[in-house]
């Protein structure tokens, strides 16, 4: 029996994405049940989903959450596979949603998630962080593979992923949180005895050109939220994101010698988004006017999800 596919699209705002986003979800075989889930924006997203075929949910704005919203929305679903998928990331061919899950349909790994490029005309610090992070052969990584890939083990993005539903039900399904739903899910699935998979068949155009002031803000966030997963790490020997950005540091300046003009930009580039993360990291017991202050999130502090329970960021 084949197994049933659904697709959560988590949009705001993102009525100029659907005519991109959609069409080779709907022209696969796989005949997927999609939910276009909108946090209240009005700027006719939802109007647009519903004329091209496809399930809405609209979630009030102050109930939004990166891991709660996409929670409900796999509960909504109710299929055997779930894929997670934001608005901006455009599936190359129909052919690329079918590679995708295929790791999950012959039940080699419980996640896997696609190949991102960057869109036309994106500038090289758009790029490069694609062709850093997802590389042009697949792979399957379990905990056994540490020593490999270090904490990029853990790695995942909810961009375009999908799950086995089964399994996120042996985790309880996507936490609520700050941002990272997708790698603290992957890190309970391994720790369960799953694998990931890397699909480089699966591709899709998703990337973003950000101001510094915003590339300070994700990174505070990120540091914020990886220093409550950093004993998921440690337990798990998996190494540091300071070895990681290292790396990625030095690959970019290999990368820029050709463009030697871009140096001093890349070199504050580097210390912006340095200096988010650190700050972010050192600001766990932060009052939350501070965190709310240097966030990406605005939502996130005045949202009922944090207010109510105020789970991974107050740890």
């Amino acid at each position: 029996m084949t197994a049933s596919v659904g697709i959560a699209i988590i949009t705001h705002s993102a009525e100029k994405h659907l005519p991109f986003c959609l069409p080779p979800l709907l022209e696969t075989t796989l005949n997927p049940r999609i939910l276009v889930v909108n946090s209240s924006s009005n700027d006719g997203t939802v109007e647009l989903a519903q004329k091209m075929g496809v399930e809405t949910l609209i979630v009030p704005r102050v109930d939004f959450n990166h891991g709660s919203t996409r929670e409900m929305a796999r509960q909504q679903l109710k299929t055997d596979i779930v894929m997670m998928l934001t608005p901006d990331a455009y599936f190359q061919n129909a052919a690329g949603v079918e590679a995708l899950i295929k790791p999950l349909m012959e039940k080699k790994a419980a996640v896997a998630y696609a190949r991102q490029i960057p869109h036309q005309k994106a500038d090289f610090f758009e790029s490069f962080p694609r062709e850093f992070n997802y590389p042009r052969e697949s792979h399957i990584r379990s905990l056994l593979d540490i020593q490999k890939f270090g904490i990029y083990t853990f790695f995942c993005s909810n961009s375009c992923a999908a799950y086995c539903n089964a399994a996120l039900d042996e985790i309880g399904g996507f936490e609520s949180v700050l941002l990272g739903e997708d790698t603290l899910a992957v890190i309970k699935l391994l720790q369960k005895g799953h694998q990931i998979a890397y699909v480089s068949e699966a591709v899709v155009a998703h990337s973003h050109r950000y101001s510094l002031k915003q590339e300070f803000e994700r990174h505070f966030d990120t540091g914020l939220v990886r220093k409550t997963l950093k004993p998921h790490f440690d337990q798990a020997a998996a190494g540091s994101d300071q070895a990681r950005g290292k790396a990625y540091v030095k690959e970019m300046f290999v990368r820029l010698k050709s463009q030697p003009l871009l140096f001093p930009y890349a070199l504050l580039h580097v210390l912006t988004k340095w200096l988010g993360y650190r700050l972010g990291s050192l600001s766990q017991n932060a009052p939350v006017w501070f965190k709310k202050l240097f966030s990406s999130q605005d939502f996130y502090w005045v949202s009922r999800d944090f207010l109510g329970t105020k789970k991974l960021t107050e740890r």
